[in-house]
């Protein structure tokens, strides 16, 4: 048969076009030269006709949408033809490959409320006996019952060699109500019984854990660990790590995690000098139900000790992780997860440095609100463990403040340490920090380049000056007001006359000389002066 090419298709919904050809061995599809950089992580793509089980026909986001679906790697969707390409791909398939070209309309009605179809490749959600949308099976990374009557579907991250245009879907929640059983049957021996009570969502969720596979990753478990306490999400997980991903396994939740989510890995010391700390961040993060989980924290206890085999074939082994794991592991449990998680992931374990508390720790009790926790200074972070997870990088912090450490009785234990970030619209202020650790923590910020204010300190300073400034105002201003002691000189202008004592006597002295007039009224009460 003669080649069938067509010019700017995209592939499963990438961002660069490029050239689909239909040939007597399969499909085909190639980048075209001229898509720019992005061409480069957009791989070729090869499907054999064996593979080809059957295709359909809709619109798509760019034009019209050839949908493939194949046997034993799930969707293909091309995307970009015109609608006049409909006759020679129907004819085309037809001749070559004996696959009928279906024609199906989507519903766009917009409602929620349908049916779900558990397919052979996808899950497609109808309205109205028309499909609304299609989760492919091969794209769905987890699924959990958040309830009795809601399934929960979470996506695979996009691949690091895809270039997919647009937004990504994350998450999908089915709301499934009603329950099937309970009722009453007769059993073999002609007795009657009553079925078992289970819910529509818990059937659905586990047709769909093996129609996607959920639950079972590609290749073998390298290591495995179980009964692993997590304070956050709190909980006990069994944990299976393959050689891309790792699996937490629980009573309600299991979680899939690509090695490629986990940014950080904290190995750390609890200050109780009874357990140890191993805390994962991951990007994006886990979910349970609407609350986000972008910390996993691990508790281990001092004295527990672990010893596991390393399930790998030696070829494998000397291959490609003789640098970075052991054969076998007999040491305390938080040595070996460290050593494993390091070997798996690639990542950098980040363990305490040089700040030492007062008793030898490498953190100090605080709280954060109304938690309370520990806040470890590590050499280029600050981490608040364990509710919530804090994380502040030196290289984000403006500055530290210090206050509420006044010297009287009521305030003088504790103080609050505030950190302001450089984009000046938020702070984190961690409270009840002792006193005895003051001192330690200055001088240990100090040494890392970030500037510390004790706001106590200016304070006084402040009142020192103020009162500085009032104490010279009065000695450079002094005004000679007098004195008892002093030699004063007569007012050598002033003259009194008698008449003018005798005015002041009579005015105000009792005792003072009454006048003719008044000797002849001696009897009568003496008048009173009228006020003018």
């Amino acid at each position: 048969m003669s080649n069938l090419d067509f010019e700017k298709i995209y592939l499963n919904q990438s961002k660069v076009s490029g050239r689909f050809r239909l040939a007597g061995s399969g499909l085909g599809w190639k980048a075209a030269a001229n898509a720019g950089g992005s061409a480069t992580k957009a791989q070729p793509f090869l499907l054999s006709s064996d593979e080809l089980s059957s295709a359909q026909w809709s619109r798509g986001s760019r034009g019209w949408e050839l949908r493939i679906q194949t046997k034993n790697k799930g969707v293909v969707r091309l995307d970009g033809f015109d609608q006049q390409d409909f006759n020679q791909l129907k004819n085309e398939l037809q001749r070559s490959y004996s696959i009928q070209l279906d024609h199906k309309e989507h519903s766009l009605r917009g409602w929620n409320w349908g049916n779900t179809d558990l397919a052979r490749n996808e899950i497609i959600f109808q309205v109205n006996g028309k499909p609304a949308f299609e989760l492919p099976y091969q794209h769905i990374g987890n699924s959990n019952l958040a309830n009795k009557n809601e399934v929960t579907v979470e996506m695979n991250l996009m691949e690091a060699n895809q270039d997919i245009a647009g937004d990504e879907l994350v998450e999908v929640k089915f709301y499934i109500p009603g329950t099937v059983g309970g009722e009453t049957v007769k059993n073999e021996n002609g007795e009657e019984e009553v079925n078992s009570e289970e819910s529509k969502a818990s059937i659905f969720y586990e047709q769909l854990k093996e129609k996607a596979d959920i639950g079972q990753v590609t290749g073998e478990t390298i290591a495995s660990f179980t009964d692993i306490l997590f304070l956050t999400p709190r909980g006990r997980y069994d944990i299976d790590m393959f050689e891309s991903s790792l699996r937490l396994r629980g009573k309600t939740y299991d979680h899939k995690v690509q090695y490629r989510q986990i940014e950080r890995i904290f190995s750390l010391p609890k200050p109780d000098g009874m357990h140890h700390l191993m805390i994962l961040q991951i990007n994006p993060p886990l979910r349970q139900g609407q609350t986000p989980y972008g910390f996993l924290v691990l508790q281990l206890t001092n004295d527990e000790e672990l010893e596991i085999d390393i399930n790998l074939t030696e070829e494998d082994f000397q291959g490609k992780y003789k640098d970075k794991l052991n054969k076998r592991y007999d040491q305390q449990a938080h040595t070996v997860l460290s050593h494993v998680f390091r070997g798996l992931t690639d990542r950098r374990i980040i363990v305490p440095g040089s700040f030492s508390s007062k008793s030898g720790q490498a953190a100090v009790s605080c709280s954060l609100k109304v938690n309370e926790g520990y806040l470890y200074l590590l050499e280029r972070n600050f981490l608040f463990v364990t509710k919530p997870t804090v994380y502040i990088p030196y290289s984000e912090v403006q500055q530290v403040s210090i206050s509420r450490a006044g010297d009287n009785i009521a305030t003088n234990r504790t103080f609050d340490l505030e950190i302001v970030m450089k984009n000046g619209t938020n702070s984190v202020t961690f409270a009840n920090i002792s006193k005895d650790e003051q001192s330690l923590i200055e001088s240990f910020l100090k040494e890392k380049g970030i500037r510390v204010r004790n706001l106590d300190a200016e304070e006084k300073a402040r009142i020192a000056a103020q009162l500085r400034d009032v104490a010279d105002d009065s000695d450079d201003g002094d005004v000679n007001m007098g004195s008892a002691d002093e030699d004063e000189s007569p007012d050598e202008d002033f003259n009194g006359s008698e008449d003018s004592d005798d005015d002041v006597a009579e005015e105000f002295d009792s005792d003072a000389s009454m006048s003719d007039d008044d000797d002849d009224n001696s009897n009568q009460p003496p008048t009173k002066k009228a006020k003018i």
